[in-house]
C-alpha cells in the first residue's frame, strides 16, 4: 500500500471515529447551557464579557447568554418556555419573582444542586441581607447573581455653595437643605424622582426606618401576610415626598431628560437610585458627584437597607450532564475572583464578605469610596423581621397598585393616606389570590 493510500485511509477512518462520536476528547462537542437574562446596553456586554471569561476558562461547557428583555418578559418568557418544555437551564430572575418561582415546581434548589455535583461553596458567608433574602428552609433556592441597594447621590458643588458638606442624615435636617438649596437659586430642584421611586423611597424606606411593610414578618412566616404600610411612617413620608413634588423640589422627568439625567447633568442636586448606577454616573456625569447613605427619620437608629437585582434560578427538566455545565458555571459565579471583577464593572455589591475584603485590602474603596457605601449600609446592625426583605406573592402586581396610587396622589388625585389605603386594600386582594392558588406550598 503507497503512502498516500495509506494517509487517505487514515483520514477516512479518523472521519468515520469523529462522526460516531469517537473522536479524541478534545474534538468533543462541548456541553451547551442555556441562560436567559435581562441585562442590556453596558450591563449585558458585561454579561457577555463574563461568560466569555467562563467559556475560555475549561474545555468540557459552553454557556450561551442570551437576552430576552426586562425583568418582566423575563419571568413571563420562563414561565410561558418550561410550559413548553423548551426552558433554559438557568435564568436571571428579578427579586420580585421569588415567591412566583419557589412555589413553581420548575426549579432545582441551587444549594442542592451545588451539594450534589461536589462544590463545597460557604454559604454562610454571603452577605446576610442578600443570602436571606433568596433562602428558604435554610438553603440558597437560587444563586445571588446581580445585587443593589439604594443609595443617595448627591451633587457636591450645590451643597457647599449653600453651606453644606453634605446631605443630612436624617430626612427632616434633608428636607431643609433642599429647600434651602432651591431658595437660593443654586439648583433647578433639590431631587428627581427615579422611575423605581417606590423601591427606595417607600420600600427601603420602610427596611431602613425598622418599619413592617406586612404582616408575618413581611411574608417570611406565611403566605397570610398583608400589607399595613398604610398604617407605618410610610404615610407620613408618601405626604412629605408630594409636597416636595408640589413645591418644585423634587423633579417628576418628563420628556427630554430622564431622572438621572436631571441629576448627571446639574438641574438636580440629588438622586436616590441604586448604587448600580455608578456605572452610568461614572460615564455621564458632567457635574462634581457623589453618594452617601440614605437618610433616616431623626430619633431612630437606622437599619440595613434591602436589595434589588436577581438571581439564577436552575430550572428542571434537563440531562444530569448538562446540570454539570450549569454547577461549574455558578460555581465559577461565586468565586471571589469574579465577585471582585463583577463588583467593579457593573457597580453591583460583591455578594461575598470574602469579594467584599478583597477588594477592601487591594485597596479599591480608598480610591472608590462611594462603591463601599452600599455593602456598609446592607451590613449595618443585625436585620430584622422589618429589615430582612420581601417575600410577597405576585409583588410584581401589589407593586404595580402600590405605584398606580402613588400617581394618583402625586396628580393631586388622592389624599396621601387615602391613596395608601388602596393601594393596601389592593394588594392584599392580589395576596389573597396567591395564597389560595398555592394553599399547602409554603
Amino acid at each position: 500500500m503507497t503512502t498516500t493510500r495509506k494517509a487517505f485511509l487514515g483520514g477516512l477512518l479518523a472521519a468515520g471515529l469523529a462522526a460516531a462520536g469517537l473522536a479524541p476528547a478534545a474534538a468533543q462537542q462541548r456541553t451547551e447551557v442555556q441562560f436567559w437574562h435581562a441585562m442590556g446596553g453596558v450591563l449585558g456586554e458585561r454579561v457577555d464579557e463574563m461568560v466569555k471569561k467562563f467559556n475560555d476558562s475549561q474545555s468540557k461547557y459552553t454557556v450561551v447568554a442570551t437576552n430576552k428583555g426586562n425583568y418582566d418578559e423575563v419571568i413571563n418568557g420562563v414561565i410561558a418556555a418550561y410550559r413548553a418544555k423548551k426552558q433554559p437551564h438557568l435564568v436571571q430572575i428579578y427579586e420580585r419573582g421569588f415567591m412566583t418561582m419557589l412555589m413553581s415546581d420548575a426549579i432545582v434548589p441551587v444549594q442542592d444542586l451545588m451539594t450534589e455535583k461536589g462544590y463545597k461553596i460557604d454559604w454562610a458567608d454571603f452577605i446576610k441581607p442578600v443570602a436571606g433574602y433568596y433562602m428558604y428552609k435554610g438553603k440558597l433556592m437560587s444563586m445571588p447573581f446581580n445585587s443593589s441597594t439604594p443609595i443617595l447621590w448627591f451633587n457636591k458643588e450645590h451643597f457647599e455653595k449653600a453651606g453644606y458638606k453634605g446631605p443630612a442624615e436624617t430626612w427632616q435636617e434633608l428636607e431643609k437643605q433642599l429647600y434651602d438649596i432651591k431658595a437660593k437659586g443654586i439648583s433647578e430642584c433639590g431631587s428627581s424622582l427615579a422611575g423605581d421611586y417606590f423601591w427606595s423611597l417607600v420600600e427601603n424606606y420602610s427596611t431602613v426606618n425598622d418599619q413592617p411593610f406586612g404582616t408575618r414578618s413581611n411574608g417570611f412566616d406565611g403566605l397570610d401576610t398583608e400589607f399595613v404600610y398604610n398604617k407605618t411612617t410610610v404615610v407620613p413620608q408618601v405626604t412629605r415626598i408630594k409636597k416636595w413634588v408640589d413645591d418644585g423640589v423634587m423633579q417628576i422627568a418628563g420628556q427630554g431628560l430622564s431622572p438621572e439625567q436631571l441629576y448627571t447633568s446639574g438641574k438636580c442636586s440629588t438622586f436616590f437610585a441604586s448604587t448600580a448606577a455608578h456605572s452610568s454616573v461614572e460615564r455621564n456625569a458632567k457635574i462634581p458627584w457623589s453618594a452617601t447613605y440614605l437618610p433616616h427619620e431623626q430619633g431612630l437608629t437606622p437599619r440595613n437597607s434591602t436589595i434589588g437585582g436577581a438571581t439564577l434560578w436552575v430550572l428542571k427538566g434537563h440531562k444530569p450532564q448538562e446540570y454539570d455545565g450549569v454547577a461549574a458555571f455558578l460555581d465559577f459565579i461565586a468565586s471571589a475572583e469574579l465577585q471582585v471583577w463583577w463588583h467593579k464593572v457593573t457597580g453591583y455589591v460583591p455578594l461575598t464578605n470574602k469579594a467584599y475584603q478583597v477588594a477592601k485590602q487591594s485597596g479599591y474603596y480608598t480610591e472608590n469610596p462611594t462603591r463601599e457605601i452600599a455593602v456598609l449600609q446592607l451590613n449595618r446592625g443585625t436585620p430584622t423581621a422589618n429589615s430582612q426583605g420581601f417575600r410577597f406573592g405576585n409583588f410584581t402586581q401589589t407593586t404595580f397598585a402600590l405605584r398606580q396610587e402613588l400617581e394618583a396622589i402625586f396628580a393631586n388625585k388622592k389624599a396621601p393616606q387615602q391613596g395608601l389605603d388602596d393601594a393596601v386594600r389592593r394588594g392584599n386582594e392580589i395576596l389573597r389570590q396567591f395564597e389560595k392558588l398555592n394553599a399547602g406550598k409554603y
